[in-house]
């Protein structure tokens, strides 16, 4: 693999785990959100304040980190957020708010970074939800925003076959981040997906040995 990877979102539970993973596995990263960067990072290179839905400042920070890692060879696109909300009572700034987030952060990501993949290949995986396919009350906004995100990732996937650049989705079930625990104290956490475990599969994701993988959208919980 020719270059770094960039992980969007990269401050928050998950992208730090993803983060840390990459770079124990040996991949030059740099983490990019919209949050103040922090002063120590895991020696990754860390951007923030970066609006992840500004077509400009992606494509700006996106430059500044395939010169300081040597090109880019793959982006992890995790940024994203969640509200429940029902339709009725509810509030359609929020749907707008959903796809800015979810979808928006994607799309944007991915134009800014596939001039730096398309010239020696690369991968692209984005992060969906399992709930997308069968949304239950309250989810509607999130999900319609993550449905969306299968989408983007089958039709890029159809558009760079054949250019060496290769677009996955995971489609995690609930993962055990801090927030969630927070969001529902009473759960039961213990079928709740590990930061680590989603790492490892995009570590897979990016790597030559899913050289034959595009177009997926691969669910992901526990088994037991």
């Amino acid at each position: 693999m020719s270059g770094g990877v960039i992980v969007t979102g990269g401050f928050g539970a998950l992208g730090r785990a993803v983060v840390e993973h990459l770079a124990q596995a040996g991949h030059q990263v740099a983490a990019v959100d919209l949050a103040p960067a922090p002063a120590a990072f895991n020696g990754a290179l860390a951007l923030g304040g970066v609006d992840l839905t500004d077509e400009a400042a992606v494509t700006a920070a996106y430059a500044q980190a395939a010169e300081q890692l040597g090109g880019i060879a793959a982006v992890v696109n995790i940024a994203g957020g969640f509200v429940w909300e029902t339709m009725e009572g509810g509030s359609l700034a929020n749907w707008d708010k959903m796809y800015q987030m979810n979808l928006r952060t994607a799309a944007t990501s991915a134009s800014a970074a596939l001039p730096h993949l398309t010239q020696n290949g690369g991968a692209i995986v984005n992060i969906g939800a399992a709930a997308a396919s069968q949304p239950a009350t309250g989810m509607a906004p999130y999900t319609a925003s993550k449905a969306g995100v299968a989408a983007l990732t089958a039709s890029l996937a159809e558009e760079l076959r054949g250019r060496g650049v290769r677009v996955n989705a995971i489609l995690p079930t609930i993962i055990d981040t801090p927030t969630n625990r927070a969001d529902m104290p009473d759960a039961d956490t213990s079928a709740w997906v590990k930061p680590s475990s989603v790492a490892k599969v995009i570590a897979f994701l990016i790597s030559d040995e899913a050289g034959a993988i595009t177009g997926a959208s691969i669910p992901l919980s526990l088994a037991g």
